[in-house]
């Protein structure tokens, strides 16, 4: 991709905008919101269908943002021109693109297929209509205690489930530090 010369159009500039700040929004919403707010008021098994209905096209709606940011932002800034200050906003727009791929392609579809096999074994054993976080753990204690293949489901499925919160959080960093450097290079309100 060549890079575009001169300043870009006010279409442009919004589109840079509105696709930084829906990025920014949802994942706010994902991220500290919904999840805790549909934990606390549906059953686990529930919960997890939620996610597992939501995460994806979270996760593709934030690549999608993600990548046409850091396709406009490449555009006009010229690798040669870049100061320190556009060269990380690239970086890290590169790094969210990277992040929400894995996420939507690896860890999110691995969570997803490990925990409807967890719900399975939960059934069996009459778990999972509990909402939020209930007396009934330690009978998840000892499910995972007596059954090894329970137990190694769990372990894939925090193991999972973990590196992908942790390229969430990352992606959300991403998304604010260059959120905020467009704020601090408005000229007014």
């Amino acid at each position: 991709m060549m890079a575009t010369e001169g300043e870009p159009g006010d279409l442009i500039k919004t589109a840079h905008f509105f696709l930084l700040s829906t990025a920014w929004g949802m994942q706010l919403w994902v991220t500290f919101i919904a999840g805790f707010v549909l934990f606390r008021g549906v059953s686990r098994h529930t919960f997890g269908l939620v996610q597992s209905k939501l995460f994806p096209f979270y996760f593709y709606t934030l690549l999608g943002c993600s990548f046409l940011n850091l396709a406009i932002f490449a555009a006009y800034h010229p690798r040669e021109l870049l100061s320190t200050g556009e060269t990380i906003q690239i970086a890290l727009f590169f790094i969210g693109v990277v992040l929400a791929a894995t996420n939507a392609s690896w860890f999110s579809r691995t969570t997803t297929k490990t925990m409807f096999k967890m719900q399975e074994v939960e059934r069996e054993h009459g778990l999972g209509d509990e909402v939020g976080l209930s007396a009934r753990r330690e009978d998840y204690q000892r499910l995972k205690e007596k059954d090894a293949k329970y137990r190694a489901l769990r372990q894939k499925f925090f193991t999972f489930h973990g590196l992908s919160s942790l390229c969430n959080l990352a992606c959300v960093v991403c998304t604010g530090v260059n959120l905020a450097f467009l704020a601090l290079h408005l000229d007014g309100l």
